[in-house]
């Protein structure tokens, strides 16, 4: 199963990152070991949004800039709101970052 490694730099999957290389460094686990759980953690990540998330968000805001490139678009938003059911949520900037998952699926 293929992944994308965009999970890696969200706030998880840096404190991940940070700690095997804290662990690389000092010895406690080679960093082909390390490499196998970044690898792992991508696939969890992609499993876990696919198959347990139930949640959708309505977001409106003023489109600032879009790009799309090797297959993934990335939209900056100002003043943007995110609305569910529960919550409602201002932000003044974000980043989207939108990857296709059909290509993570394998060619027939």
């Amino acid at each position: 199963m293929a992944t994308f490694e965009l999970y890696r730099r969200s706030t998880i999957g840096t404190c991940l990152t940070e700690t095997l290389d804290d662990l690389v460094s000092s010895g406690a686990v080679s960093p082909e070991l390390a490499i196998q759980v970044l690898v792992q953690f991508d696939k969890s990540m992609t499993d876990a949004l696919e198959t347990q998330v139930k949640s959708k968000v309505a977001v409106k805001g003023h489109l600032h800039t879009y790009r799309f490139c090797d297959n993934v678009w990335t939209f900056i938003l100002t003043d943007a709101t995110f609305k569910s059911e529960e919550i409602s949520e201002k932000l003044s900037k974000v980043k989207i970052v939108a990857c296709d998952s059909k290509l993570l699926q394998p060619q027939t």
